[in-house]
C-alpha cells in the first residue's frame, strides 16, 4: 500500500488522480444525498424492447458524444498545444451531410446509413484538414485557426439542407441513437467503447502516441529525430474530424432530425474541459485518452446531479463552472508542484525520524 501511495505522487500527481477523485466525490455526494441515485432499473421502451434505465445509464449515455470528441481533442491538444473550438459547428456540418445522404434515397437501409456516415466522415476530415493546414503549415494558433469554422460552420450546415430541418425516420436510425433490439445497453455507449478500443489498438501497434507526444513536447527536436511535425499535427486534426462525424451522426440519430442551430451546441467548451479534467496538459505533450474520457463522464455526472437536485437549466452552467474551476485549479501545475514539495518534506521528516530511532 505504501509503495502504491508513493507511486501515485512520485513525480507529481498521477494523471488520472484528479478525474478519479472527482468521480469519487460525486459518487459519495450522491449516495449521501440519495442512496438510490445510482440504482439501475429494467424497463420497456417505446418499441417494446427491454432496456436499462436510471441515472447511471443517463450519465454514460448522455456523455457519449462528449467522450468521443474528447478523444480527438486530446490528440489535437497534445500535438499542437492548443484546442479546436469548432467541433460543435463541424459536428453540425457532418450531421447535415449524414441527413442529406439519407434523404437522397427512397428507403433507409443499412448500406445507406454506412454510406451516409462515410460521406459525413469525409466532409468532417476535409474540414479537419483545413484547420490542420492553418495550424501546421501557416503556424496559426489552433484556437484562432478554428475560430473561422466556429463562426461559419453552422451556416454551412444550414445551407447543406437548404435551411430546412429534415427528419429521418427509420428503425436503424432509432437503434443507432437509442437501443439495438435485444441489447439493453444504449447504442452510443457501445460506439464509445468501440472507438476507445480502436484508438487503443492504433496506439498499441503504431508509434502515433509517441510521435504525437514528441511533437507536442518539442516540435523542433522531434523534426531533428525524423518525425514529420506538420504531418502529425495535420493527422491529429483529421482524426478529430472522424470523431466529429461520429458525434454528429449520434446526435442526429438521437433526435431523428438535423437542427443546425442546436446540434451539440456549446459542446466545444465541455470538450476542452474534459481534456483538462483528465489531467492532460493544455500546452501539449504527454496525454492519456482514458483521462479525457473520464473527464467527459465527470462533466455529465455533475450535470445529472444538478438536475436531480432540481437546479434550473439556466443555473446549471454557473454551478458547473464553479466546480470545474476548482477541479482545474487543483490539477494545475502550481498545485501539483506544491503537493510535490509537501510530500517531499513529509518523506524527509519520516526518514530523519527513522534515522534518529535507529541511532537511539
Amino acid at each position: 500500500m505504501k509503495q502504491k501511495f508513493k507511486n501515485l505522487f512520485s513525480g507529481g500527481l498521477g494523471q488520472l488522480t484528479i478525474p478519479l477523485i472527482a468521480i469519487l466525490l460525486l459518487v459519495i455526494f450522491n449516495l449521501i444525498r440519495d442512496p438510490s441515485f445510482f440504482s439501475i432499473g429494467i424497463m420497456h421502451n417505446n418499441d417494446g424492447n427491454v432496456v436499462l434505465a436510471g441515472n447511471l445509464i443517463s450519465i454514460i449515455n448522455g456523455a457519449s458524444e462528449l467522450a468521443i470528441l474528447a478523444m480527438g481533442m486530446t490528440l489535437v491538444t497534445a500535438a499542437c498545444g492548443g484546442q479546436d473550438i469548432s467541433v460543435g459547428a463541424a459536428a453540425a456540418i457532418a450531421g447535415s451531410v449524414f441527413v442529406k445522404v439519407l434523404k437522397s434515397t427512397s428507403e433507409i437501409t443499412g448500406l445507406t446509413v454506412v454510406l451516409a456516415f462515410l460521406c459525413a466522415c469525409i466532409v468532417a476530415m476535409l474540414f479537419g484538414a483545413f484547420n490542420g493546414t492553418l495550424v501546421a503549415i501557416f503556424k496559426i494558433q489552433p484556437m484562432i485557426a478554428t475560430l473561422i469554422l466556429y463562426t461559419c460552420g453552422r451556416s454551412i450546415a444550414y445551407w447543406i439542407n437548404g435551411g430546412a430541418t429534415p427528419t429521418v425516420s427509420s428503425p436503424i436510425i432509432t437503434a443507432l441513437g437509442g437501443f439495438i433490439p435485444g441489447i439493453p445497453v444504449p447504442t452510443p455507449v457501445i460506439i464509445v467503447l468501440v472507438a476507445g478500443i480502436v484508438l487503443k489498438l492504433v496506439f498499441r501497434f503504431t508509434s502515433l502516441q509517441l510521435f504525437t507526444q514528441s511533437v507536442g513536447i518539442n516540435g523542433s527536436a522531434a523534426h531533428l529525430n525524423g518525425i514529420n511535425e506538420k504531418f502529425i499535427k495535420m493527422l491529429s486534426f483529421v482524426i478529430l474530424g472522424v470523431c466529429v462525424a461520429i458525434a454528429g451522426s449520434i446526435g442526429v440519430s438521437r433526435l431523428g432530425l438535423i437542427n443546425h442551430e442546436t446540434l451539440l451546441i456549446d459542446i466545444e467548451m465541455d470538450t476542452i474541459l474534459a481534456v483538462a479534467i483528465g489531467g492532460n496538459s493544455l500546452g501539449g505533450g504527454k496525454f492519456k485518452i482514458s483521462g479525457s474520457i473520464i473527464g467527459a463522464y465527470v462533466i455529465q455526472m455533475l450535470t445529472i446531479t444538478l438536475y436531480a437536485m432540481k437546479v434550473s437549466s439556466t443555473d446549471v452552467k454557473a454551478y458547473k463552472a464553479i466546480v470545474i474551476v476548482l477541479l482545474v485549479v487543483i490539477g494545475s501545475p502550481v498545485v501539483k508542484k506544491k503537493v510535490d514539495k509537501l510530500m517531499m518534506r513529509i518523506r524527509k521528516s519520516k526518514d530523519r525520524n527513522t534515522v534518529k530511532g535507529a541511532q537511539s
